[in-house]
């Protein structure tokens, strides 16, 4: 199998990978009933916004320490303090202490090492894969992350409620075992060179600079806007479409079965679901017989199609119809976009390249705040005209930038910091 041939650190990156997605899928998705019911739903909501806010903060900050000290170090540090986080949760919701806040605090300090350790994981990735690997290696990453989360999420349903500290307990021992393969069986792919000290002062301005370089490289910075702006609109599934097909969908019927617009939402989340973990199976060798730039710019505009029909129809078979092709589309995309990404970032800095990468889920999550905000004044039609438009204007970002993207891959064009050489992005 080509999966055993891998380098040792992705191997390993994708068995603690699942293991932790799957329990923390048991858990963390349905904090927020947690929190609300001890909080309040006002504060609960607020908390989880600081939550994300400093999630985003140290995303930054782990992208530049992972670069200058690097993955190992960073990663090792972010699980110790993830570890300690998880078992003190499991000790504030045990039978014999209770504490919702430093629950919240630890779940806090959770989002620090997110933030931390992705930008890290990401890169360490990048540098330790072979370029002809690197979409199998995502295909398989993406097919995992998608079962883990679909089981963790059936199981949390029914064990959050009453078996809150048992959960938190595997969790803690999961986090034990990832923090033990790291920390003994993962290689160092980043050989940082020994420097003199620096002060604080001098890493900030170093950081800045850092991202500097990051935000001028042109190429890099509309690649990721218009990943963002295509991702955004199957982010709209749990928010703005969700509450579309919630108050607008009629109790229909289906072999003798009634059912209303949340049963409707639930339907097409586990039918997506279920096809990305079956095709995401055979992904890798349908895109491998495929052009990589047709596939990815015809997988964005079905996709979009895709999920503009759901965004406004009412009918169960178009509906129906329009998961599957958007599910399709999704699936020969993501190892395709990914393997672009991996050749974008400059090997010095790849981890900051890869902390504003991260940001895409911040900001699409954001997108998709602000359309359940205008829908509030817009008719369901006009809503869903402007999300489409935001895929379509991410697919014409794609259109254009191909041309200089293929150059980059191929490495007749590279990107030296302060000096744009990318001429048709």
């Amino acid at each position: 199998m080509e999966l055993l041939k891998f380098h040792k650190n992705i191997k390993i990156r994708l068995l603690e990978s699942f293991l932790s997605s799957a329990i923390g899928s048991m858990i963390f998705p349905f904090m927020a009933i947690y929190l609300s019911k001890h909080f309040g739903v006002k504060l609960a909501g607020l908390l989880l916004l600081v939550n994300v806010f400093i999630g985003i903060a140290m995303n930054f900050f782990g992208g530049y320490f992972s670069d200058q000290f690097g993955r190992k170090k960073t990663m090792v540090f972010a699980e110790t303090l993830r570890l300690f986080a998880f078992v003190a949760m499991m000790f504030c919701n045990s039978p014999w202490f209770f504490s919702p806040i430093i629950t919240f605090f630890m779940m806090t300090v959770n989002s620090i090492c997110w933030g931390l350790a992705g930008p890290a994981n990401q890169a360490m990735l990048i540098d330790v894969s072979k370029p002809e690997e690197r979409k199998l290696m995502y295909s398989i990453m993406y097919w995992s992350n998608n079962l883990s989360i679909a089981i963790g999420g059936i199981m949390g349903g029914f064990l959050f409620k009453t078996y809150l500290f048992e959960l938190l307990l595997a969790l803690s021992i999961a986090s034990f075992i990832t923090w033990f393969l790291i920390t003994f069986f993962v290689d160092e792919s980043m050989k940082t060179q020994k420097s003199e000290m620096k002060t604080i002062r001098l890493h900030v301005n170093k950081m800045f600079s850092n991202y500097r370089d990051v935000f001028q490289d042109k190429l890099f910075i509309l690649y990721v806007m218009a990943g963002l702006l295509v991702l955004s609109m199957e982010f709209q599934l749990t928010n703005y479409i969700s509450i579309r097909i919630t108050n607008e969908f009629q109790t229909q019927q289906l072999m003798d079965w009634h059912f209303g617009g949340i049963e409707m939402i639930g339907f097409l989340r586990t039918e997506n679901t279920i096809l990305v973990v079956i095709m995401a199976l055979f992904a890798t060798k349908i895109v491998k017989k495929m052009n990589d730039q047709q596939t990815l710019i015809w997988s964005c505009v079905v996709f979009v199609f895709g999920y503009a029909i759901i965004s406004y129809s009412n009918s169960i078979w178009l509906l129906f119809a329009a998961m599957f092709v958007a599910t399709v589309a999704e699936v020969l995309r993501v190892p395709v976009q990914q393997n672009y990404m991996a050749h974008l970032p400059l090997e010095e800095t790849r981890s900051s390249y890869m902390a504003v990468a991260g940001l895409t889920f911040n900001l699409a999550m954001l997108i998709c705040s602000i359309t359940v905000a205008i829908s509030a004044y817009l008719s369901s039609f006009a809503t869903s005209l402007f999300l489409t438009s935001l895929g379509v204007i991410g697919i014409i970002i794609f259109v254009r930038i191909i041309p200089a993207l293929e150059r980059r891959v191929n490495g007749e064009t590279i990107y030296v910091p302060s000096k744009s050489v990318e001429n048709n992005a």
